[in-house]
């Protein structure tokens, strides 16, 4: 009876141990570390895990890989806020989640790209009625896209272009267009104009 007790004490000691490592397996694609949170990639799915190897957002297919500061594409954290897109009708629509998984952003860009220190640059749909063809007894509805500066909680900062004129179907949509503007610093904006100039914008580096 005696001997048996020190075998215990060994398995009691080693039971924590044993119990305590986790291993994902069967992963397509690893990515580096952004904001303490890194994606990987099962199928089509994508997850992240934080700095310990939990899975703190599970897989789902509504992630978007887009280019990092290496020119790398895969999903990640900038600002807190991490790129998702929605099917809606026929249309991709874009949005943000924050590092629990949850949307704060509605998906309902056009197109858009991730946050840069404090700011990101979208395409926003923007519809206008003009009126009513009484013969097919239908609205008569326009619709435009405008390239704008949005903070972190989705607020409009500052307006860089547009209105774009916009074929709003699924076909003629396939092709979606691409946010044009881009970051020179933190805080400048360089947008395209309609003449094919370029137009410089200061942020305000209080927000």
């Amino acid at each position: 009876m005696m001997k048996s007790i020190p075998i215990l004490i060994i398995s009691v000691l080693m039971f924590p141990f044993m119990g305590s490592s986790q291993i994902i397996e069967n992963i397509n694609e690893v990515t580096p570390f952004h904001e303490e949170l890194a994606a990987i990639k099962k199928g089509e799915k994508w997850a992240f895990i934080n700095t310990k190897g939990d899975i703190v957002i599970d897989y789902r297919e509504d992630l978007v890989p887009s280019e990092t500061d290496k020119k790398s594409t895969y999903p990640h954290f900038s600002d807190g806020r991490c790129l998702i897109k929605q099917m809606k009708d026929g249309i991709l629509y874009y949005g943000y989640i924050d590092k629990t998984g949850k949307t704060v952003i509605e998906p309902e860009y056009l197109s858009a790209i991730p946050f840069h220190k404090g700011y990101a640059i979208v395409l926003k749909i923007a519809k206008e009625e003009l009126g009513k063809n009484d013969l097919l007894d239908k609205k008569v509805v326009s619709y435009s896209y405008d390239e704008v500066v949005i903070d972190p909680k989705g607020a409009i900062k500052t307006h860089l272009s547009g209105p774009e004129h916009l074929i709003f179907s699924k076909d003629k949509l396939k092709k979606r267009p691409t946010v044009q503007s881009y970051f020179l610093s933190p805080n400048l904006v360089v947008a395209k104009t309609k003449s094919d100039h370029w137009k410089i914008y200061a942020l305000d580096s209080s927000n």
